[in-house]
């Protein structure tokens, strides 16, 4: 088993610690993994996007050209990430801020409303938090548990009562696919 996922949107969604989350919890599982972060020049609002790879064997280079998951938060990265998913690979699309619809047809397309979810919730800023359970529904590399285990590795103990949050937007993504 190999996965490799590209998530991408604008400073300040949380795609750093999104694709750090499945990173850490690919750890505490044994994975072998690799998480090759990209930003803009802009310090929030510029462009940011992450390759995370999860695999069974060694990862040899953390580039990624062709995905089998690619997550866009926004609408620049559905014009520059759609055309990275491989044939019957996995597009999960933020239909909050992505108006465009998917110009392929050889690729499984999941449109949640997740900035509309974590507004319901009451917390705008856990949107990558339903995404990153309507992900792990879709595609269930790693365990919930082992992605609230990192929490704290990835936010620290500062954001420790923020967990409760954050649990329950993933369950609402997890629910948003269902």
């Amino acid at each position: 088993m190999t996965a490799k996922i590209i998530m991408s949107g604008f400073g300040g969604q949380g795609i750093m610690a999104m694709g750090q989350l499945v990173t850490y919890a690919g750890m505490v599982e044994e994975k072998q993994v690799s998480w090759l972060p990209s930003y803009g020049p802009e310090m929030r609002g510029g462009s940011a996007n992450c390759s995370v790879i999860l695999s069974d064997e060694p990862v040899g280079a953390p580039n990624i050209s062709v995905a089998t998951d690619v997550i866009v938060m926004n609408e620049p990265s559905m014009e520059k990430f759609e055309d990275y998913v491989a044939p019957g690979g996995n597009l999960f699309i933020n239909s909050s801020l992505v108006t465009s619809k998917p110009k392929r047809d050889d690729i499984n397309v999941y449109e949640i409303p997740v900035n509309d979810i974590a507004q319901d919730l009451g917390n705008n800023k856990v949107a990558n938090m339903v995404m990153l359970g309507a992900f792990l529904k879709v595609n269930p590399l790693v365990k919930r548990d082992s992605i609230t285990g990192a929490f704290l590795k990835v936010y620290g103990e500062k954001k420790k009562h923020l967990l409760p949050i954050n649990v329950e937007a993933l369950d609402a993504g997890k629910e948003a696919v269902e």
